[in-house]
């Protein structure tokens, strides 16, 4: 993870900033709504991992998505890396929060749904049922299955505790808590995972981050040979 330049000064056509992701990687969405939310352009290109494409190690020896590269050549990978650089140097509207108390909240949230979130629920479904498949691992494991489908409930559980207690997840202003989670939770959306009708207090949580400008464009997501629900674009559900 980290930052470092690629020389562009032999072209002389303009660059966009380029942001390489995967369609359902929660990791890539989370960078797509922060770029969003900052109103800064950027283009998008898909980049298959598996494929271990030599131009694409030479951005990121990692093999990893999300990649953003700035239009001066600056390369940088890892949503958090991308995420802390852009809030500070487009600094309008804030996502990492004001005060250390403040940012550190953000950052534990991120951190819960990037790493226990994940590793409980998102890879236990948008991991078996369809990450899988791309990578040639065989058929979805069940028990694995089974087990996401029991512990979303736990994390809806606890967004609900939060926002029955705060405007957000970590207080009074929208923030990378709140991508973060969503970023997540709109993989498992896709997939028509998501228990909504048991957990009542998430949802309307949810619902406020879906009707957002920033969120808009990962409902018109459509990954070949993998269908959302009928209800997934629909901004009241």
């Amino acid at each position: 993870m980290g930052l470092f330049l690629v020389n562009r000064s032999r072209y002389n056509e303009r660059y966009m900033r380029t942001l390489y992701h995967l369609w359902l990687s929660p990791q890539c969405r989370k960078v797509r709504i922060a770029l969003s939310e900052k109103k800064l352009e950027f283009d998008m290109t898909v980049e298959n991992v598996w494929e271990r494409r030599h131009d694409f190690l030479a951005l990121n020896p990692a093999g990893e998505v999300p990649v953003l590269v700035e239009a001066d050549g600056a390369v940088l990978s890892g949503s958090d890396v991308i995420c802390e650089f852009l809030d500070e140097i487009h600094p309008e509207p804030p996502l990492i929060g004001s005060g250390a108390l403040g940012r550190a909240e953000v950052r534990r949230l991120c951190a819960w749904f990037d790493g226990k979130f994940n590793r409980e629920v998102t890879e236990n479904l948008s991991g078996e049922k369809v990450m899988k498949r791309f990578l040639g691992l065989g058929a979805p494991d069940s028990l694995a299955i089974r087990a996401g489908h029991v512990n979303i409930h736990h994390h809806l559980d606890y967004i609900a505790y939060l926002v029955e207690r705060r405007r957000w997840l970590a207080g009074d202003r929208f923030s990378l808590a709140d991508i973060t989670a969503a970023a997540h939770l709109s993989v498992i959306d896709y997939l028509g995972d998501v228990p909504w009708e048991d957990h009542a207090p998430a949802k309307d949580w949810y619902v406020r981050i879906k009707s957002r400008p920033s969120f808009r464009p990962l409902l018109g997501d459509h990954i070949p040979g993998v269908a959302p629900p009928a209800y997934y674009a629909d901004l009241d559900f």
